[in-house]
């Protein structure tokens, strides 16, 4: 039982936890979250991070990782939130809960997926810092550790 948003606005953790606690039965014993947020850039305060995305599009992409995540461990609920648009220092970025019987399980899919968003969810970034804007990609190190997940 999945559910995925793209969205320009904030989100309150709080909530998005109650509404998923809400979802579960008896049989989950763990909840696993990461909740992402905006640095600055370049030691500059006043620096955004830009997101776009293309609708339908995205919202695929998320939810192949997250069905890629179910098939390979035993959840009982995942919620992944992902913001575009203007982000300052500070600002949340993304949430993934992922809920399961056992810890381990759902502290692994909650790992794999904020893994894979970094690398294969379909985003566009841009930062600016000191007037200067670049795009973003994902980083050597973000590549490895999602091939670190291949074939398990």
């Amino acid at each position: 039982m999945s559910r995925i948003r793209i969205q320009a606005g904030g989100f309150s953790v709080d909530e998005e936890w109650s509404a998923l606690r809400e979802r579960l039965d008896a049989s989950a014993g763990a909840v696993a979250a990461f909740v992402g947020l905006a640095r600055e850039v370049r030691g500059d305060e006043d620096s955004c991070l830009e997101l776009e995305h293309y609708p339908g599009m995205t919202e695929r992409s998320v939810a192949a990782i997250v069905a890629e995540a179910e098939r390979r461990w035993s959840l009982a609920a995942v919620t992944v939130i992902h913001r575009v648009g203007r982000l300052r220092p500070t600002d949340q970025i993304v949430l993934v809960l992922t809920a399961s019987a056992h810890r381990s399980e759902a502290l692994a899919a909650c790992e794999f997926i904020i893994d894979r968003l970094k690398t294969d969810a379909i985003f566009w970034k841009r930062e600016t810092a000191g007037g200067d804007t670049r795009w973003v990609e994902a980083t050597d190190q973000d590549l490895e550790r999602s091939k670190g997940w291949v074939g398990g």
